[in-house]
């Protein structure tokens, strides 16, 4: 019987600094990442395979989507890894707990090249799954935040995450639940990042501070919009990868079809900040965006970690 490793297991496995360090390693190795493969199931169910492999390591995630489903959770993910010379498996991750750890790894790792180092004001939209991880990865790498502010379409999703997180010993508060929440937050923040599955925009660029950083992690099709155009057409703008991100980002794929930005607004892929080639912030009062949808390579790379291959 194959290892299998518990989502207890895996966040066990993948401390912050351990993790962080993986990611920028493999992001200057690099590795083959063929594009997700995305096959409809039926109107609203979908199968997603996630592969990856380097002269090292193979890999691939297997993902549902089930929004109907009677099942707990309508994303449900498995990673199979495989022994690169001979094919055969060698264990099996538990693909949520994966997928959270490694995305709110990436978005630091982003931000050490795209936020200011004195940034100490972070703002979280969200109350799903990954936001709980982005919050103590962030204030796990960047010692310089001292206020977590948590924004949730649902205040009292938003309160009772904000206070688990306090309880935690992290700095993390609830927007207050009044008609200019998300404003005051956006305006006074360094770091905005965006954790939903939101279609229409929720940061807009005209609230948004001179020097902000701002990490959109939630949207992965192109009918998903977390940032509206004024914030994208402000930013210097780095992807995850340019084959995943500028074909299935809603966030860049929209505005850049309708020639709102062009093109050569997306400076880097996260690779060229890495490898030294392309430099991240280059003024202190640039906006910056980090835009992700989730690269297979990362997935390899923290489960490679996980089971010590």
């Amino acid at each position: 019987m194959l290892p299998y490793h518990s989502a207890e297991q895996v966040h066990a496995a993948l401390p912050w600094p351990t993790l962080v360090s993986a990611l920028r390693d493999a992001f200057a190795a690099g590795a083959t990442v063929p594009r997700r493969h995305a096959h409809a199931l039926s109107e609203r169910d979908s199968l997603l395979l996630m592969p990856a492999w380097s002269d090292d390591a193979l890999g691939v995630k297997v993902v549902t989507v089930m929004p109907d489903s009677r099942a707990a959770r309508t994303v449900q993910a498995l990673y199979i890894l495989l022994d690169r010379r001979t094919g055969e498996p060698q264990a099996v991750l538990d693909g949520e707990a994966l997928t959270v750890r490694r995305t709110a790894a990436t978005s630091v790792l982003a931000a050490s090249y795209l936020a200011r180092e004195d940034a100490s004001d972070l703002l979280v939209i969200g109350t799903g799954t990954l936001a709980p991880y982005t919050v103590r990865a962030y204030c796990a790498m960047r010692p310089a935040i001292t206020r977590v502010r948590l924004w949730g379409r649902t205040p009292a999703r938003a309160a009772a995450l904000a206070n688990a997180l306090a309880s935690e010993g992290l700095p993390v508060e609830a927007c207050p639940d009044e008609p200019h929440s998300l404003h005051n937050a956006l305006a006074a923040s360094h770091i905005v990042c965006a954790a939903t599955t939101s279609r229409t925009p929720i940061v807009n660029g005209a609230w948004l501070q001179a020097g902000t950083h701002v990490d959109l992690v939630g949207g992965f099709t192109p009918a998903m919009r977390e940032a509206d155009d004024d914030t994208m057409c402000a930013s210097r703008i780095v992807v995850d990868s340019y084959d995943g991100a500028l074909s299935e980002a809603g966030d860049l794929v929209d505005p850049l079809a309708r020639g709102t930005i062009p093109r050569a607004q997306v400076v880097a892929e996260l690779s060229e900040l890495v490898a030294g080639t392309i430099p991240g912030r280059t003024d202190p009062s640039q906006i910056t965006l980090f835009k992700s949808v989730g690269l297979a390579l990362e997935d390899l790379a923290a489960a490679t970690l996980v089971c010590g291959a």
